[in-house]
């Protein structure tokens, strides 16, 4: 069984919308399991025991939200210092808006947390262009979903940005089951 631990803070429950369309990406591929917990509830071992870990934040002027911040200074940096995160994948999505459809610094806060995977020394997977429904809610670093029009009037995340969500749980579902079967690190 390939285990993904899926790690989510959200505001407006958006970000759970993308969370549980990951889990179902990554219950899509045969002996995998997506399991979803608010950053608060994750423990170093349930990291450690996880294939892959994704975590999905709501953007906060370009940031990843404080209880992720949080989750990456109390249970990230001790894996670190541990070397316990070596070897596993890591991958990202968020939410956000902002005036102009800029997304509201959606790209600065998934790369300040692919930054922290990558010194976990984690494999990272990032979300190629041909992914279906790319177009409507991806970039390089992962799916992110706007949430909010032009004047940041709430939206919600639409079905069409959710779809590259799914195939982004699947994609990191198989990159873990790939490496796993390797048996590259212990």
């Amino acid at each position: 069984m390939t285990k993904v631990l899926i790690v989510y803070a959200s505001d407006y429950g958006n970000t759970k919308k993308m969370a549980e369309m990951v889990a179902s990406g990554v219950e899509s591929v045969p002996d995998a399991e997506g399991v979803l917990k608010e950053p608060e509830e994750v423990t170093e071992d349930e990291m450690t025991s996880s294939d892959a870990v994704m975590v999905g934040t709501p953007t906060h002027m370009g940031s990843p939200h404080w209880r992720v911040k949080q989750f990456i200074d109390t249970i990230c940096s001790p894996l670190w210092i541990k070397d316990g995160m070596i070897g596993k994948v890591g991958a990202v999505f968020a939410t956000g808006s902002g005036f102009g459809y800029a997304g509201g610094g959606c790209e600065l806060a998934m790369l300040a947390l692919l930054s922290n995977f990558a010194e976990m020394g984690m494999f990272l997977v990032p979300l190629p262009k041909n992914t279906p429904g790319f177009k409507f809610g991806g970039l390089q670093w992962g799916p992110y979903g706007r949430s909010s029009g032009e004047n940041m009037e709430q939206t919600g995340v639409s079905e069409e940005k959710l779809e590259a969500t799914k195939y982004h749980g699947a994609n990191v579902a198989r990159t873990a089951a790939a490496l796993k079967a390797a048996s590259i690190f212990p």
